[in-house]
């Protein structure tokens, strides 16, 4: 798909509810409209997360491929890994809709999904025909009437972890009662527990809110470093709505893309600076000045999604490029050499 191609799409999809757009787009996808011929890569992009090679630090955050239905276009689309899901133990439906509202004046977006997805069984047998050498992942969540949701997260663990290279333990999303309560240092201790113990090779990541407090980000690094997590991702959807310009601003939901950046990149350089666990850093990524802001805030790599509802797809492969040229730039031979070089920026 041409750029010009690609935003004629965009136009047409923008006149469309947010949640049908996003439908349309993994039609697209999978009818082969997409661009691209792979992974943008140098010598300067390539780089290591929990032992994971990356051809380049971009990568895709859970939510765009709730269902592992694209994985193969988005392997070409010139992310260096991404992340499908998330998926629970039982197909389940989500909330009732409107429950995605796109935020044109604050280049955000405000959902409330409540993890729906076709559920473990399925999205497994997808996963397994994955194509090979794209690191990939695997948000896991619990169903909503679920009477033990810690079980839940080892049970899609155990189902799955052989078809992803890493699955991350998602008790951030503001969508499903009480699930942040699992951040609290001795439930997710546990939690995290359950899940090492089931993750077979597959690495284990864990995903946190912004909406936490200093004492919460030093309980999380605590707990997080005594079940040998792999990576933290910092960091999910807020509650925050200051600032926003948007009718859709007092929607319920989790607010993701630009709005969020500032407030998800110092949660990100605290942590960094209480943890030598390595971070992905997540929310309001729109251009490579963003990405690099994060990786030196103390990311070793990085996601999005939101901005691609306003960029379109072929924004990863454009931000790896223009990243290679920032590192560049200031005499960076590698991403793990820019890393936290500017955490004191944002403490």
């Amino acid at each position: 798909m041409t750029p010009t191609l690609e935003q004629f799409g965009l136009k047409l999809l923008h006149k469309c509810d947010p949640e049908q757009a996003h439908r349309l787009a993994l039609v697209a996808l999978r009818a082969g409209l997409g661009h691209g011929r792979g992974p943008v890569t140098s010598d300067r992009l390539a780089c290591t997360i929990a032992g994971l090679g990356l051809a380049n630090p971009i990568g895709l955050a859970a939510g765009f491929d709730k269902n592992a239905q694209v994985i193969a276009p988005l392997a070409r689309a010139g992310f260096g890994f991404a992340e499908v899901g998330a998926a629970t133990p039982l197909p389940q439906p989500g909330n009732p809709r409107p429950r995605l509202f796109r935020l044109t004046e604050d280049q955000g977006a405000i959902n409330r999904f409540g993890f729906n997805n076709d559920g473990m069984q399925v999205i497994q047998k997808r996963l397994a025909t994955r194509p090979s050498g794209f690191p990939l992942g695997l948000n896991l969540g619990a169903n909503k009437t679920s009477p033990d949701r810690a079980a839940d997260f080892a049970a899609v663990m155990a189902h799955c972890h052989a078809d992803v290279d890493f699955a991350t333990v998602n008790v951030s999303s503001p969508n499903t009662e009480k699930l942040r309560d699992l951040q609290g240092a001795d439930a997710l201790a546990a939690l995290l527990d359950g899940v090492m113990a089931v993750r077979g090779a597959a690495r284990v990541f864990l995903k946190i809110s912004p909406d936490v407090s200093d004492s919460e980000i030093s309980d999380i690094a605590a707990v997080a470093q005594n079940a040998r997590i792999h990576a933290i991702i910092a960091t999910n959807t807020t509650l925050d709505r200051d600032g926003l310009q948007s009718p859709h601003r007092d929607q319920a939901g989790g607010l993701s893309g630009q709005p969020v950046f500032e407030k998800s990149t110092r949660v990100l350089a605290k942590l960094s600076a209480r943890t030598d666990i390595p971070l992905i850093g997540v929310g309001g990524i729109s251009n490579a000045a963003q990405a690099y802001a994060k990786i030196r805030a103390g990311a070793s790599a990085v996601q999005l999604y939101t901005a691609l509802v306003f960029g379109g797809l072929s924004l990863a492969g454009t931000i790896a490029r223009d990243l290679d040229a920032l590192l560049a730039r200031d005499g960076f031979a590698t991403v793990a050499e820019a890393c936290g070089t500017g955490r004191a920026d944002w403490l």
